[in-house]
């Protein structure tokens, strides 16, 4: 809002220094964008979406009333019934849309159209409104001064001579006056003759009913239309004006006649017109004025501070409210709330009126005390912190991801026929469903590094995602290009499936839960690539997550390049960290008598899973067995077609004694023909 002081100067007397006043409103909450002192004083307030009365000279001037105790002079604008109008002359009004249009007032005007004097052409221009001509400029006028926009319809144009205030059709189309031709829908408001829209309303009027140099009457619209339609109208046609922002924060229902008025009185001022007949007012169900209890009490509790009784109102009546007392001091007041303040409905709203013209600076800013000891963190608040940590510690990159994305991305990570949760307003089809998992996310952003130039890329994110099971909170990685940072000593290596899988081993070991108490089976769920992907679960039968290598099509379709391998893992931390806590560390002394070491070497099917054989050595092993390691792995000459040589290293310790050679080739042979009883191991 462009205030220029000699402009509120008329209404109220201010300091001349524009810097004084600027800086004196912005005490009372109005931003100062900017100050312009020649060769007009202006200042440059940014007016909050709650405080559309103050979108206007009068509403700034009542602020400045309160601050300097000064009397506010309101311009003129007294009702004006004009000459009898003729049979050409008169207009008929129906509001047939009276729950989008709550009220509408109309009165037609004999105008002379030229050119505007020039302290009104001066006035216009240093609030950033174009002078255009007399009539026009006036309505421009009234709007600034008193925040009511007006419309003037040329009345030669109106077909009927009638204005009916309806929803547009489906698919109406009309020509506004920025001359684009724009296509209606059901749920606009607009302004029409008796067969066609001219204006669309709060928004634009249409280029069939403009003033023109050779209008001689005209019909001068002032009306209340609700906000939730003007803004929506103005947002899907792409058309913001200065009526708009005005009418979708919420215009004084009561200043519909007065903007008439006021445009009678400056019409007359500089010759321009007269009206003709009586102002027409359709009010279908007038708004009694709102009034609301205001406590003493309520305000030291709220404020910290107990402000005087006398101050109150002396704050209050001022900036428009009517002020009674209730009845003694405990009582408080009875405070009637002008039509024009919209955005106060409580008594809280009151008390905020009040802290501002009495210093918020002059609070105290203490603590209040406590009756109550805090309440302690939420544990996901701590657990996170864990994830974050350990997966920092890896080399990851903390990454943040929306947790609404597009249908495209979630489908390939639902359970086969499930669909993701649909948003029901979404902004935008990129936004259109609710994550059924991190990794969508995660998988983007990864594309993103690579598409500009980062190769190596591990990202994690901790956060919410929505299963048909409902929401729940997980961890999770994606990883591609090296495995570790590029170093002199040796080529670089690519990620692959055993380093994501020690990355889930970490983390899991950070919440508690040891390698010892996992489990990695096979699996291939619809987004990972069968024979590198698995399942994550706790020796106590939970599943936990998942990890693998990222099918190339689901990498490619979002945008990560071709033929590179991605690899991802998704925890549960919910079920992981219950896992832990039913599987608590246990503290072990250091072993007081020495280990011995079987080193065996076995063919088995290649396909055979590297778990099944642990777990049947560890099925079948005495409870001196504490290590089972595979340290070499071959296929080749010598190996038969479909097998592979699979060598394990055994370590047996007996906590209260030293083993005996026999002992452990004994528990090595009974190893030995369990496996090849479970899996037809040769033994080479």
């Amino acid at each position: 809002m462009r205030l220029v002081h000699p402009w509120l100067s008329d209404l109220v007397d201010v300091p001349a220094d524009v810097s004084v006043v600027a800086d004196a409103i912005a005490l009372r909450g109005f931003e100062v964008a900017a100050i312009e002192p020649a060769p007009v004083p202006v200042i440059d307030f940014e007016i909050t979406a709650n405080r559309p009365d103050c979108l206007s000279h009068v509403g700034l001037a009542r602020e400045a009333a309160a601050i300097w105790g000064r009397p506010l002079r309101l311009p003129a604008m007294a009702p004006r019934d004009g000459r009898p109008a003729g049979a050409d002359e008169a207009v008929a009004v129906d509001l047939e849309a009276a729950d989008l249009c709550p009220r509408y007032c109309a009165q037609v005007f004999e105008v002379r159209i030229g050119r505007s004097p020039e302290w009104l052409r001066t006035r216009l221009e240093a609030a950033g409104v174009r002078a255009i001509n007399n009539v026009v400029d006036v309505t421009n006028y009234v709007m600034l001064e008193l925040g009511q926009p007006l419309h003037a319809f040329d009345l030669r144009h109106l077909a009927g001579h009638r204005i009916v205030v309806r929803r547009a059709g489906d698919g109406e189309r009309m020509q506004t006056l920025d001359g684009v031709d724009r296509t209606l829908d059901a749920e606009m408001l607009v302004i029409a003759d008796a067969g066609r829209a001219v204006a669309i309303a709060g928004v634009m009027g249409g280029q069939n009913s403009e003033i023109a140099a050779d209008t001689t009457r005209i019909v001068l619209e002032s009306a209340t239309f609700l906000p939730a339609s003007v803004r929506r109208t103005s947002k899907r046609l792409s058309l913001k004006t200065e009526a708009s922002s005005r009418f979708e924060r919420g215009a004084d229902i009561a200043a519909a006649p007065l903007g008439i008025w006021r445009t009678a009185a400056l019409l007359a001022e500089i010759d321009g017109g007269a009206p003709i007949g009586p102002l027409i007012d359709r009010y279908p169900a007038p708004r009694p004025l709102t009034e609301i209890p205001l406590r003493a009490s309520r305000i030291t509790r709220l404020l910290g501070q107990a402000v005087p009784a006398a101050d109150v109102v002396r704050y209050l009546e001022p900036l428009g409210f009517a002020v009674r007392d209730a009845g003694g001091a405990e009582a408080g007041w009875v405070v009637t709330v002008p039509s024009f303040r919209v955005d106060v409905s409580r008594e809280a709203d009151l008390i905020e009126e009040v802290g501002r013209h009495y210093g918020f600076d002059r609070l105290p800013a203490r603590f209040p005390a406590l009756a109550a000891p805090q309440p302690p963190p939420d544990r996901r608040v701590g657990r996170d912190r864990l994830v974050r940590a350990a997966l920092t510690a890896a080399g990851f990159s903390e990454a943040m991801t929306f947790a609404f994305i597009e249908r495209p991305a979630a489908l390939p990570f639902c359970e086969p026929g499930v669909e993701p949760a649909a948003i029901a307003n979404p902004l935008s089809e990129k936004f259109a469903v609710l994550r059924p998992s991190l990794l969508p996310g995660l998988v983007d952003a990864c594309a993103h590094n690579r598409r500009r130039g980062r190769r190596d890329v591990a990202l994690f994110e901790t956060g919410s995602r929505f299963t048909a099971a409902g929401e729940g909170r997980s961890a999770a990685v994606v990883w591609c290009g090296a495995a570790a940072a590029l170093h002199w000593s040796g080529p670089p290596r690519a990620v692959d499936f055993f380093d994501v899988r020690g990355a889930v081993e970490l983390l899991c070991a950070a919440l508690g839960l040891p390698v010892s108490a996992l489990e990695f089976r096979a699996m291939s769920p619809g987004w990972l690539v069968r024979g590198r992907a698995a399942e994550v679960r706790s020796i106590a039968g939970a599943t936990l997550g998942t990890l693998g290598q990222l099918q190339p099509a689901v990498a490619e379709a979002r945008g990560c390049p071709a033929g590179e391998a991605v690899y991802v893992a998704e925890l549960d931390l919910d079920a992981t960290v219950e896992a832990a806590g039913a599987a608590p560390l246990r503290a072990e002394p250091l072993p007081r008598f020495p280990s011995i070491v079987r080193d065996i070497s076995i063919l088995v099917d290649e396909a055979l899973p590297a778990a099944a054989v642990r777990g049947t050595i560890r099925s079948s092993a005495p409870a001196t067995l504490v290590s089972v390691v595979e340290f070499d792995r071959y296929q080749g000459k010598g190996v038969p077609e479909g097998r592979v040589s699979l060598s394990l290293r055994l370590t047996f310790r007996d906590s209260d004694r030293t083993l005996t050679d026999d002992e452990a080739q004994h528990a090595t042979d009974r190893i030995l023909r369990a496996l090849v009883a479970a899996h037809g191991a040769e033994q080479r």
